[in-house]
């Protein structure tokens, strides 16, 4: 899993293929209980997607630009456009439904 700046972001983004980013905060309860489920499934999709987080507080930037309102907010890419989006904690599933759809 990769800690987004707004340089490495935008070059996942334009590699192509399927980027699931977690938007979030070290101060955000809902976001702590959700790290385990992203790191999980970064683990689950290696090779086959990329995952990452931005640290809305150190990233302002990419937070505004992708219009990220509450955290944690994900959001998935697809050869660099948004494709969708999940906000709030959900369970693996719900975030597996759209990789897989997208694969």
């Amino acid at each position: 899993m990769t800690h987004f700046n707004k340089d490495s972001f935008d070059k996942a983004l334009s590699g192509g293929g399927l980027v699931m980013v977690d938007f979030w905060a070290q101060w955000c309860g809902p976001c702590q209980m959700l790290s385990p489920v992203i790191e999980d499934l970064a683990g689950q999709y290696e090779g086959k997607v990329t995952v990452g987080k931005v640290n809305i507080d150190e990233e302002q930037e990419l937070a505004i630009r992708y219009g990220v309102m509450s955290i944690p907010t994900v959001i998935f890419f697809k050869d660099g456009k948004e494709i969708d989006r999940k906000v709030g904690v959900m369970p693996a599933g719900a975030f597996c439904e759209v990789l897989d759809k997208n694969l």
